[in-house]
This record gives structure tokens, sequence and C-alpha cells, in this order.
């Protein structure tokens, strides 16, 4: 008999549909049988691709006896952490308070009033690891519930308490010089891997935020360290089993320091990202492996992650048929069966071997280069890349046979902002108009099914699932990457409604979601359900902060309309974060990057032509010839709805630039040469 999940839309939740277990979904429901049967609440927080709350899920929550207890003594809830991200970090939270760490599956257990009193992540159905069994756990809640329930009554709002405390952006504020950069960079590069790259030991997640400071830092201060830990890693990650060596596209973490083992699973956001990451690595730097590994991500999420109506999935499980990586990893043998007389040569560049390296099986990453191959082989560097893209095909076909991984096909607003950015810039960058069309594809989708009639945003949707329509309050996130994303957007195509669109969202999140008493954005709107907190997230997580993203979303929107009321609040929060950044950049690296657009005095191009004319577009691709992450770029008529175009003028009857800073402009051009040149002293100024 199903139990309370059977009607939700989140995959996660529908996978515990069936669990003997009566779990119920988070709603008012729930609260008020806690409530009326004075029971503690059992919080079970995960996600689909969560390769331990699958684990946890087959050993308990599938279990009789488990289930039993489960529903005797305790109102249970299960929660998707990415639909509900509100309470995910409330509670994730207390839980590293309570025990000094976190992940998933989080398992909390609360009053009936939503506070908690004690959690964990995961536990095990017999005692080990040093950790009670389950079971055990469950015992020792239920009998202090009946026995010291007071204690535990003044314990959940002596948490709660600390948590209520922690709203609030509590840096000093500093003005913002060029000078912390050098500090930030200095403090990087003590935890740098100099020969593998990444930060820090085993498991290495992939550091994209940072990642694109240093890109930002070297092309703006011209610190050449940036670059090189920039480089190191991105190379790093493109060789190792983190990377789809067959498919395309990166999984969540590497476990081991040598980006060769991954957490199979593969993310939306980690791909957009670092497709972006890539992508500016090859503005800077022109290495063709940079841009190899953008095409190959955005073709994986295009092909793989994409609804037909325009909206990116979520995410690819770590597991198929009940076996992390099974999907992805190959015996020596099946090499030999399927490419036959280039097995060998695929088996060089790729590390392929008989006893295998990951549990005697092979995860395919790129020992040699091509020149050592070709060499190797005897064969031209041209024709050994010939016949791997071949082989690679052959693999991908074979593989496409297997058992997939399970998909978790919900579309998260948030997380269609970022990859919506991600295929609008390369769409201009790489000039691929299929990218492009993506990108706007996705952009219509978001708008005509991810908001409501006010034009307030939805967090999620999945097709076929709850009447086929979004649901839940937007977040902070879900406003400020969406508004990225469509910034981006309007920067390849000059359709003004996505800039129009970008504009609102930025209003909303002003009216919304703005602390005017503490300076940042709380996560949550004003209008949101209420919980025992409003949690305000400021680090970059597995994402940028939203709170970072918010400040660079503002401080582009003030370039582009005059409106210093979005300076002044981007800039306040940032200036507040001064030591932060400084002291701990891999948790602030996008508040970085906000740092460095503020610092580095930055311009604005408006050019005044039909962007589909010869000449205005001579004037665009000259405006993003190189990596330029300190200007803002308008293109259209002088009536257009955009303030940074309104009123300009045409030069000789012909498309016009104008280079501006904080809206004082120089001279206007007319020619790509002229308007290089102005962009170059500007950069240098």
């Amino acid at each position: 008999m199903p139990n309370q999940l059977a009607q939700e839309t989140s995959p996660y939740l529908r996978q515990h549909a069936d669990n003997p277990v009566d779990w119920y979904p988070w709603g008012e429901e729930a609260l008020q049988k806690a409530r009326a049967e004075n029971k503690p609440i059992l919080l079970s927080i995960g996600y689909a691709a969560c390769h331990w709350c699958h684990v946890m899920a087959h050993e308990s929550f599938e279990d009789p006896a488990t289930a039993v207890f489960m529903n005797r003594h305790f109102v249970n809830i299960k929660v998707d952490r990415e639909e509900r991200p509100d309470l995910d970090a409330i509670y994730m939270q207390a839980v590293v308070a309570l025990t000094g760490q976190g992940g998933w599956p989080m398992t909390v257990f609360l009053t009936p009033e939503g506070r908690p009193f004690y959690g964990g992540t995961y536990f095990p159905p017999a005692p080990r690891y040093g950790m009670p069994s389950f079971i055990q756990l469950m015992q020792s809640i239920a009998t202090a519930w009946e026995t010291k329930r007071d204690d535990i009554l003044q314990s959940a709002g002596e948490i709660t308490n600390h948590l209520q405390r922690t709203a609030v952006l509590t840096g000093q504020a500093d003005v913002l010089t060029p000078g912390m950069f050098g500090k930030a960079t200095a403090a990087l590069a003590q935890t740098f891997d100099h020969e593998r790259g990444g930060f820090g030991g085993a498991p290495k997640f992939p550091p994209s935020m940072t990642l694109e400071y240093l890109l930002q830092s070297f092309v703006l201060h011209k610190d050449s360290r940036a670059l090189h830990m920039a480089e190191t890693t991105l190379k790093q990650m493109a060789y190792g089993g983190m990377y789809d060596q067959i498919g395309g596209g990166f999984a969540r973490y590497s476990t081991d320091v040598n980006w060769l083992v991954p957490h199979f699973e593969k993310m939306l956001y980690d791909n957009a990202l670092l497709a972006r990451a890539y992508l500016h690595a090859y503005q800077v730097t022109q290495e063709p492996l940079y841009r190899r590994i953008v095409e190959e991500t955005l073709d994986f999420v295009g092909r793989e992650l994409r609804h037909e109506d325009g909206g990116f999935y979520s995410s690819y499980d770590a597991d198929s048929e009940g076996e992390e990586g099974k999907f992805y990893v190959w015996s020596a043998a099946e090499i030999d069966e399927h490419l036959g007389e280039d097995a060998a040569l695929f088996k060089l560049r790729y590390g392929v071997t008989e006893r295998g390296n990951w549990e005697e099986s092979n995860i395919l990453n790129i020992q040699k280069e091509l020149d050592e191959v070709a060499w190797a082989v005897k064969m031209s560097e041209a024709k050994v890349a010939e016949r791997l893209a071949v082989a690679r095909q052959k693999l991908y076909d074979v593989r496409s046979q297997r058992v997939w991984p399970g998909l978790d096909d919900k579309v998260l607003t948030a997380w269609n902002g970022l990859m919506l950015a991600a295929f609008a810039e390369a769409g201009r960058v790489l000039e691929r108009p299929d990218y492009t069309a993506t990108a706007v594809h996705n952009a219509h989708f978001l708008y005509q099914t991810m908001r409501t009639a006010n034009g307030r945003l939805l967090r999620t949707w999945k097709a076929g699932g709850a009447g086929d329509s979004a649901r839940y309050n937007g977040y902070l996130e879900d406003y400020a990457y969406l508004a990225d994303g469509l910034l981006a957007l309007y920067q390849t195509t000059f359709d003004e409604q996505w800039f129009t669109w970008a504009h609102e969202l930025a209003e909303q999140m002003l009216t919304h979601f703005h602390d005017a008493e503490n300076g940042g954005f709380y996560d949550t709107s004003d209008d949101h359900e209420a919980l025992i907190h409003r949690p305000k997230d400021l680090q970059d997580n597995a994402v940028p902060s939203a709170n970072a993203m918010a400040a660079h979303v503002l401080l582009r929107l003030s370039l582009y309309t005059g409106e210093m009321r979005y300076w002044d609040v981007a800039e306040t929060a940032v200036s507040a974060l001064y030591g932060a950044m400084v002291q701990y950049p891999n948790a602030f690296a996008h508040w970085l990057g906000a740092a460095v657009f503020i610092t580095s005095q930055p311009q604005e191009v408006a050019i005044i032509g039909d962007p589909g004319l010869p000449d205005t577009k001579a004037l665009i691709n000259t405006t993003f010839a190189a990596f330029r992450p300190n200007l803002v770029v308008a293109a259209g008529g002088s009536t257009s709805r955009v303030p940074l175009l309104a009123d300009r003028k045409r030069l000789n009857d012909k498309a016009t630039a104008y280079v501006c800073r904080r809206f004082v402009c120089q001279q206007p051009v007319n020619s790509p040469e002229a308007l290089a040149e102005q962009l170059t002293v500007a950069a240098l100024s």
C-alpha cells in the first residue's frame, strides 16, 4: 500500500512511496499530526542521485520491522533537499552544530513544532563504524521523549536560538581594494595541490567558483599564480575519471586526490558551472582542450538532460543495477571485443589494463598525450585522434545498451538558470547557434512554466506530475541564478525581453528577499512558509552563494540602468565579507568575483545599431573577442528599453560604439579597430 509520497513530483520522494514506512511530505498535514499525537518528527532529507541515501533506504526504510517502530513512535517526513533547500539549510546547520559534520542522507529528530534536538547522517542497520544501529538510535530517542522530555525541549530551544542568531552578515565591513586579491590568492596557494590541481586532499570537489575567480584575477591583475592554479586544476580534472571520457560531462566529485575515482552521480549544476569555467579558460588561453570539454559537456546535457519542452533535468544517479558506477566502467576484454584493431591505442590513451584501476574494472582516464600514443603506434596524431573519436562513439553506443542510471527528471529553476548561462555564453563565444537556440528554448520554457500569474518564480516542475504544473515558492537562488542566465542570454541575442525579465527579477529580490536591517538577502521570501528561522546562506557550496550571485546581478544591472541603489546594496554586502573572502577564499570565491568586479572599475559598452547587420556585428564581435569579466554590453537602437542605450546617436549614420565608465563615455567610434583600442586602454586604466 503506497504511503503519502505517491502523488509527489520529486523522483526521490516517489522512490520511497512503496516503503512500509508511513512517510509524509513536509506540510501542514504531517506537522498537525505530530502536534495532535504529541510525537516527535523523524525527518529524513536526501536527493535522488545520493548513493548512501539508497543504501539507507534499502537497509532500513524497506525493512518491515524498522518501519513498524518508526510508524509507532514518530511522524515520519521525507524531504527532497533539491526541492526544499530552505529545510535542508536549516536542519543541516542544526546537524553540523550537533555533530560537527553534515551530509546526506540526513536524519534529524524534531519536536512537533519542528525544532531539532538530535541528528546525524547515515545510520547503519546494525552497530558498526562506531555508530549505533538505526533501531538503537530510535529506541534511545523514543525513550528520551517519554522520560526526559523537558530536557529535550530545552535543548531544542537552545539549538533553535543558535540557528536564529546566524541569519545576519556579521563580517567587519572594510574598503574593497585590489590589494585584497593578492592575499586571497596567497591563501588559496597554501592548500593548492601543485601536482594534481585542486585544493586540499581527498575527496576533491570541482572548485568551479574558485576557478572563475582565479581566471578573473589573472585577466585583470596579471597574477600568474592564479592562472597556474586554474590551468593545472582544469587539465587534471579533464584528464581524470571524474570526467566522462565517453559521453562527456562531469561526475559530482573525485573520491581520491588524482581525480580518478568519481562519485559517479552527474549533477546539472556542476556541469553548468564547469562548462562556463572551461569556456572562460578557453577565452583566456585559446587551449583547444578547454573548448573540447565545453562542447562535450554541453552536448551531453543537450542530449541526455533536456526535456523536449526546453527544461533541463536535475541529475543522473551514481548507481545502476544496484551498483555504483557500473554503467561507466569497462574491462579490458570489453575494449578488445568492441574496438578490435583500435583497442591497443585506445587502452594506451585511456589507461586500460587487465587488472583495472578500480574494483577490477577500468575507469577511463587520459594517461598519455596524443603525441605519445601516436609515437607508440607509429601513426600520425591526426589519424590517432580520428580513430579514437570513432572508438569513443562505438563505446558510447555499446554503453547505451546497458541499464542506465536513474534519472532525476525534475526541472529546478535555479539550476536551469546556471545551465542557461552556460549555453548562452558558449553559443556566443564558440559561434554555436545551436547552443544559442537551446538557451532561448530554455528561457521560453522557464518563462511560460516557472512563473505565477503575478510574475513570481516557482521552484520545481516535473512532466506528468501534480497536474503537470510547477510548484513551491521560488528561493533567492532561483531569482539570482535565473537573472544571471538571462543577462548572459541578453548579451548573446540582444533580445530585450531577456533583459527586461532579469530586471524584474532583481526588483523582486529587493522587494521580497532583501534584509534591509542587516544587509544581504534571505534565502526565502517575505511571504514564504513560516519556519523555525529564516535562513541566509552566505558561503559557496556546490553552487555559488545565492547572496553572492544576487550581488553579481545587481552590480551589472546598475551599470545597465544607472540605478545606484543596486550598486549600493551589492557593495554593502560584499564589503561586509571582506575578512571572510581574504581568509577563506575557497568558501567565498563567488563573493571575490563580485569584489573583483567592483574594484576593477568596470565598463559599459553601448552599441547603437541593428545587432543583425554586419557593421553592428563587427563591433559586437570586437567587444567579445577576449575574456573581459568587467564589461557589460548592450546593443540595439536608441529607443531601446535598456537605459544604457537610451538617447544615444549613430555616428556618421553607421553602427556606433560607446565605451563608458559609470555612464561617463569616451568619444563614440564606428570602427572595430578604434573600439578595440578604447577597450584596451580602458582595461589598463
